[in-house]
């Protein structure tokens, strides 16, 4: 089993659990706390099923028996990252839905932070300093993060732009040429419509970056991809996890691309600040 919060691994394992192991599963995610606390006769009673039947859930899950599992169900919980249903239920009022959005960020950000590959991170702030100018493009939710990521970058002293319309992401990338880095921030990568921009921009010799999910059409057609797995349908459910976590990853970025820099470049962070106080003066009085 994979360095992923067991709580979690359990909650994703849940469609394909049987009916016995599905009883078990929802009683400790119900309160993993006393689950741990449990003897095997008092979750089997919980759950309705025999003694085995816990057992062999435990077994499912990599644990020799009921108390390696506690074991590791207590180490999940001592990470602070705990699990409550992704899926906000009809029923729930404002103590049920507020915890539940907090815990669901929280566990992805946690989840994402130990998974993400710092061979692929050190690569893009490679691309990204190298860059003569840089380009960042979503669409819907995720272009608010390229405007996120263009406020962030534009400070780095390098022609840097975002665009959430197609048209004219396509317009720029027919455009682009060697040098040049295209940002493509997609949760699914699967939109029809920036992977053929993509493609576009790659096709001239462009640096195309994925921030996307693994294996997707636009992580295949990318120079250098981020993967992120974040477990949200963006499909049927407004984006909420996964734009926090691409807003985190451009944080990363933004950090690995200052401290790259070095020394040198912190006068012209100054000069910058000086002039935005500048700004905020004259528009105040």
């Amino acid at each position: 089993m994979h360095s992923q919060n067991l709580i979690n691994i359990i909650a994703d394992e849940l469609p394909e659990l049987n009916k016995s192991e599905s009883k078990v599963a929802h009683v400790i995610l119900a309160d993993p706390d006393r689950a741990t606390s449990s003897s095997i006769a008092a979750l089997a009673k919980a759950a309705g099923v025999s003694e085995p039947s816990v057992n062999r859930f435990c077994k499912r899950f990599n644990a020799a028996g009921f108390p390696d599992f506690k074991l590791k169900l207590a180490k999940a919980l001592v990470s602070g990252v705990r699990f409550v249903n992704r899926n906000v239920d009809p029923g729930d009022d404002v103590t049920s839905y507020t915890p539940k959005i907090f815990d669901s960020t929280i566990n992805n950000l946690a989840m994402v932070r130990d998974r993400i590959s710092h061979t692929r991170v050190n690569q893009v702030v490679d691309k990204l300093i190298q860059a003569k100018r840089i380009y960042f493009f979503g669409l819907g939710a995720s272009g608010s993060v390229a405007r996120d990521a263009e406020n962030k970058f534009f400070r780095f002293n390098l022609p840097v732009s975002f665009h959430d319309d197609v048209l004219m992401q396509r317009m720029l990338a027919s455009t682009g040429g060697t040098g040049d880095v295209f940002f493509f921030i997609s949760h699914t990568g699967r939109t029809k419509e920036v992977v053929e921009v993509a493609a576009l921009a790659k096709a001239n010799g462009s640096t195309v970056i994925g921030l996307t999910a693994p294996d997707s059409p636009l992580a295949v057609i990318s120079s250098v991809t981020l993967d992120v797995e974040v477990p949200e349908n963006t499909d049927e459910y407004m984006p909420m996890t996964s734009r926090i976590v691409h807003l985190v990853i451009l944080d990363v970025l933004a950090t690995g691309v200052t401290l790259r820099r070095g020394p040198d470049f912190l006068p012209h962070l100054e000069k910058i600040k000086d002039s935005l106080k500048s700004t905020r003066y004259i528009k105040e009085t």
